[in-house]
């Protein structure tokens, strides 16, 4: 048996780097000719270590650091383990896989991230066992507050079984409390890969050949946020708007917090106290009553209630717990439709109302069936070039009414109305993007769509590009309801303007005239001179709601490309994908 050198502990790498080293260096022994065996070692790597790629699918950059903590955690146990983009993969390449995992998140409608959209087109229309050398396990990533939770994961799970790829372990949903399953599923399938696996020569493909990401974790994350003094809280729109839109300021100085424009800011909420208060009213609690927390201390009710536990939608344990149909019956309608309540007091109030005798769940049960409380994440509209020491969102407060009751979104209304500038500590962390990010080069050209809400990050690549002196042209689309109300930010967009940064502002006030106009008529309006733009290089950025106006815009896009390109809708469509895998065409959408 040949044999091949390792990395020594002595060298300067971290575990996980030196078991990727010793992967890569018998993936190339393995092939190597035989005039290259005099270089020996007497320990073979080849014999030890098994290949394994990642593939991840990634929107906000979630399932891309859960697939580097996954490689950190496999070449602790003998894998060699590379990270892979799906945009970077096709059918070929994942034919002459041996062993993959898959980690890919939902969002929207049950749509793929837009860097797995290209493969999960491929592997839907595919058929045949071209996949049977694979061995694969999925771990799929969504918010059970979404109808299609997961679909993606659940897709592409029965694409891979569907080409003959061999599952080791069964597809793993992880809902936004995501940590203790995804590290169950990975310890599980990794063992499922190491068991019987004969070794195999490793694939290094020059895409892929990059060491793990092994920066040290940061003090503050998700599990442990940085108690943000809140500095800002000010609204954007004037008085008769129909919006209530905050610029909020943390002040970061000396926590040691980093960020990038581009990045997301993980704020841990509170739920409202009149919220709580008709909880616990229809627990017939005074909310003193002990209970524990998630951490397995025990604390007053209502103080879990109002930092610890989800009271939005209702978990299947809950409804299930207080007899509450899910569905309405055939025999009461013509069709079956869902009929589950929206928020955790519904539940309980249906609960008493429909079953009187029913006993209402004690404390105790109740928070052994709620979510724990998540953090949101918000695109930061801030730069660190320019506003050193601070962070700032731009929040929008949301705010409805259902089934003859006052509802409340629980973070924006947190930041808009409860908490005080000055006083008011907010546990925070940063949530890396690095699919969202300004161009490297200060010279490109970029276009960003961004109305309500979506100009944030915006904002940030704005003030990133004035601060490090960036030449590059930048063109705006923004939109909203009405200028005179809703126009967020105008007098520093005016600035920008002024000061040669904000080449081109294009605005849609949808409700300043009789017919509604909007940001993607715009960018139609303007088709010579965007498609221009593309032309000379400039980057394509959306960000705001996914569900109408991103994909409004992503038509739009390929209309712009068909009519001032002169391209088919087919040639169009290679046009944007052609962005897409450039990276000049990225989404940060929600």
């Amino acid at each position: 048996m040949s044999t091949v050198p390792l990395i020594p502990d002595t060298a300067p790498f971290s575990a996980e780097q030196r078991a990727w080293l010793n992967g890569f260096l018998a993936g190339v022994f393995s092939r190597a000719p035989a005039a290259n065996s005099d270089l020996r070692s007497p320990i073979s790597a080849s014999a030890a270590l098994t290949p394994l790629t990642i593939l991840f699918g990634s929107q906000t950059g979630t399932a891309e650091g859960l697939a580097k903590k996954a490689a950190k955690e496999a070449g602790k146990r003998s894998f060699a383990a590379t990270v892979l983009d799906m945009a970077q993969t096709d059918l070929a390449k994942l034919a002459a896989e041996k062993n993959v995992l898959v980690i890919v998140s939902t969002y929207g409608d049950g749509e793929p991230p837009d860097s797995a959209k290209s493969l999960h087109t491929a592997l839907a229309s595919a058929s045949g066992t071209a996949l049977s050398s694979l061995r694969f396990s999925v771990c799929a990533l969504g918010d059970t507050n979404y109808t299609q939770f997961c679909k993606c994961g659940t897709d592409f799970d029965h694409f891979l079984g569907k080409l003959g790829a061999t599952r080791v372990t069964p597809r793993t949903d992880c809902d936004l409390d995501y940590e203790e399953k995804f590290n169950s599923w990975l310890n599980t399938t990794l063992t499922a890969l190491g068991t019987g696996s004969a070794p195999a020569e490793s694939k290094i493909e020059n895409q892929k050949s990059k060491i793990p990401d092994s920066d040290p974790e940061p003090t503050y994350s998700k599990k442990n946020p940085y108690p943000a003094l809140l500095l800002t809280s000010r609204n954007l729109n004037a008085p008769g708007s129909g919006k209530q839109v905050h610029h909020i300021e943390f002040d970061l100085a000396n926590s040691g917090l980093a960020y990038e424009a581009g990045d997301a800011l993980g704020v841990i909420p509170h739920n409202c106290p009149e919220h709580v208060a008709e909880v616990l009213a229809a627990l017939g609690c005074d909310g003193e009553e002990a209970v524990p927390a998630p951490d397995g201390s025990t604390v007053p009710l209502r103080r879990a209630l109002t930092e610890f536990y989800d009271l939005g939608k209702p978990t299947a344990e809950l409804l299930a717990r207080c007899a509450i149909p899910t569905t309405v019956s055939a025999n009461s309608a013509s069709t079956t439709t869902p009929a589950s309540p929206h928020h955790v007091v519904d539940v309980l109030l249906q609960s008493k109302s429909e079953n009187p005798h029913s006993k209402i769940p004690t404390p105790t049960e109740l928070v052994w069936l709620l979510k724990r409380l998540q953090p949101r994440l918000y695109s930061i509209s801030s730069s660190p070039h320019a506003h050193t020491g601070q962070v700032h969102l731009t929040v929008g407060a949301v705010r409805y009414e259902k089934d003859g009751r006052p509802r409340k979104g629980v973070c924006s209304t947190f930041l808009a109305d409860r908490a005080q500038p000055g006083n008011t500590r907010i546990g925070v962390f940063v949530h890396s993007n690095k699919a969202f990010r300004p161009p490297a080069s200060g010279d490109t050209p970029m276009i960003m769509v961004g109305p309500g809400t979506g100009i944030a990050p915006f904002r940030a690549f704005l003030a990133h590009r004035r601060a490090t002196g960036a030449k590059g042209k930048n063109w705006l689309f923004f939109g909203d309801q009405r200028a005179s109300t809703d126009f967020l930010y105008r007098e520093e967009l005016a600035a920008l303007m002024h000061d040669g940064v904000l080449t081109k502002l294009d605005t849609a006030f949808s409700r300043d005239q009789a017919e509604k106009i909007y940001v993607q008529q715009r960018m139609l309006e303007a088709a010579a001179e965007l498609y221009a733009w593309l032309e000379q290089g400039a980057h394509f950025y959306v960000c705001g709601d996914a569900s109408r106006m991103a994909k409004d815009v992503d038509l739009a896009l390929h209309q712009v490309i068909e009519r001032a390109g002169g391209k088919t809708p087919e040639q169009a469509a290679a046009y944007v994908q052609q962005l897409k895998a450039a990276k000049r065409y990225a989404r940060d959408v929600y």
